[in-house]
Formats: C-alpha cells, structure tokens, sequence
C-alpha cells in the first residue's frame, strides 16, 4: 500500500468516526449499542470499536455514557429552585408527567417487621422497554417492581421475595400484565386513572420513597437533597440505604437520583439501565408527549 493511499484510509476512518460521533451527539437519548452502530455502517462491532478507540480515545459505550452524564449535570444544574417549589407543593412541576398520577399508601409497620406475614403477593414477568420487568401486586396496591436481563427473572424474583419473606407468592401474569402496560406507556398516563402503590418499609424508608414521587420527570435530586427535605439534612448517607432500597422501581423514580457532581451513582438493576430510563425520559419531555 503506498504512503498516499495509506493517507487516504486514515482520513475515510476518521470521517466515519466523525460522522458516529455526531449521530451519538444526536441519538443519545436512544442508548443505541455498538452492534446497532456497527449494523448501521456495515462494518463488524469490533472493526467499529477499534476505531473508534483509535481516533476517538473511548468506545461508542463509554462516549454515550459521557454524554449521559454530561446531560445529569445539566439536570441539576437547572434543577435546584425547581425541586425545591416541587416538594413544598407537593408536585412535580411542569414536566410532572406521570408521577401526579400515582397515588400511594403505607402499609402498617407491623406487616414490615413481620416481614409479610399474612399477606398475599401476585406477581408475573413481562416485556417492557428496559428489558424484563418483574410486577409484583398486593389488593392495595403495585408493591414492587424489578427490572432484569433475559434470563436473569428468576434472580430477581428471589431478591424481591427476600424483602418479604413470610408473603405467600402467587404467579399470575395475567392480573400483572394490564399494570405493565399502563406504567409502561405514556398514552395510558390518565390522572382518572391513577396507579396505586403500597409501601412496605420502615418510617424513615416510606418517607424518602414519598420524596422520590415529588421529583419530576427531566429532572434530578441527591441524596443530600433528599435528606434535607425530610428534616434530617444528616443522613445522606441512610437516604441512600433507603434509595437502594425502593422496592417499586421506575414508578419511585429513584433513578433520578444522581451524585452531586452529577455523576450517575449506583442503580440496583444496573447503570446502563439507569441511563436507558433518564434518556427515555427525557425524550419524552422534550417532545412534550408527556405534558399534564
């Protein structure tokens, strides 16, 4: 190969990976994979992850990722006053979308500290847009819900089962699947029609759940935040126990919880997750699909 055709291979590659970094700049919020990327240009996932470490220093992954973040620390940037008016009114501001449609409730905290004792749980597994979603429902109210990775179900359904131990389980998708749909889709998003959801945790936990219900959608908190909101401007650390802890995932949006830098924290069912919802969401409020 002569030295100008080697030029001109170099320039070709870097102009592709020009070209897939801009699309990321502008797809981001679709969490697109590198085999989605690699589809896209004709070429294998690897020849497109050599170069793009080549001319690019990090993977199409990892530079989605810091799009990601970048996009956190804009959220709380602009986010402070709006929180703020947010959890003295008990709303969640313009971008509020579903969570005003949630209504919610407590269980005692004897059914707690009998760790579920007497009480029935029907639960099923289902397709939803991040992946598989375990639904789990009590006469009350949605209880809990997990996400999971295929053939991951059954793992989920023994972490959540462990937090309520002496429940008795009933599989039964068929009661679970109507409550999927809704959650998961904004035109079922009807405030005569709210989702219920009970709460089966400690005091402190059910208070810091309830917080979470008043962060709007497009928006982000901390756990500093959270804790001053609920008297206790001590215990960001406790909040962020009680965060990992939220039984009932994406409908509590403890998924916009971020570090005060603005970095994406820990997630319990994982960080690409996390970022798939926040970039899902935010689609969803730019478009204003989700306008109350």
């Amino acid at each position: 190969m002569t030295h100008l055709q080697i030029l001109k291979e170099a320039a070709d590659d870097y102009e592709l990976v020009r070209q897939n970094l801009e699309y990321l700049r502008e797809h981001w919020r679709e969490q697109p994979s590198l085999e989605t990327l690699a589809v896209r240009n004709g070429l294998s996932a690897a020849h497109l992850q050599r170069l793009f470490m080549r001319w690019a220093g990090l993977s199409p992954k990892a530079f989605v990722q810091a799009l990601t973040i970048d996009h956190a620390r804009k959220l709380l940037r602009e986010s402070a006053s709006v929180l703020e008016a947010a959890y003295e009114v008990g709303l969640s501001g313009p971008g509020r979308l579903h969570d005003l449609f949630v209504t919610h409730e407590a269980m005692t905290p004897g059914t707690y500290k009998a760790r579920g004792k007497g009480l029935e749980i029907r639960y099923g597994i289902h397709d939803c847009p991040f992946g598989r979603v375990l639904l789990m429902t009590t006469e009350q109210g949605i209880c809990g819900l997990a996400f999971a990775d295929f053939g991951e179900e059954q793992a989920a359904l023994l972490d959540m089962r462990k937090r309520w131990p002496e429940a008795v389980y009933v599989e039964d998708p068929p009661a679970t699947a109507p409550k999927v749909a809704q959650i998961f889709s904004p035109s079922a998003w009807k405030a005569e029609q709210p989702v219920r959801i009970v709460f089966i945790g400690t005091d402190f936990e059910t208070r810091v759940w309830q917080t979470l219900l008043k962060v709007p959608m497009g928006r982000a908190t901390t756990y500093s935040d959270i804790a001053g909101h609920i008297g206790n401007p001590k215990a960001s650390r406790a909040v962020g126990a009680a965060v990992g802890r939220n039984p009932i995932s994406f409908v509590v949006p403890c998924h916009r919880v971020l570090g005060k830098s603005g970095g994406l924290c820990g997630y319990h069912w994982g960080l690409t997750r996390k970022q798939a919802i926040l970039g899902w969401e935010a689609g969803l409020v730019s478009s204003g699909s989700g306008q109350s």
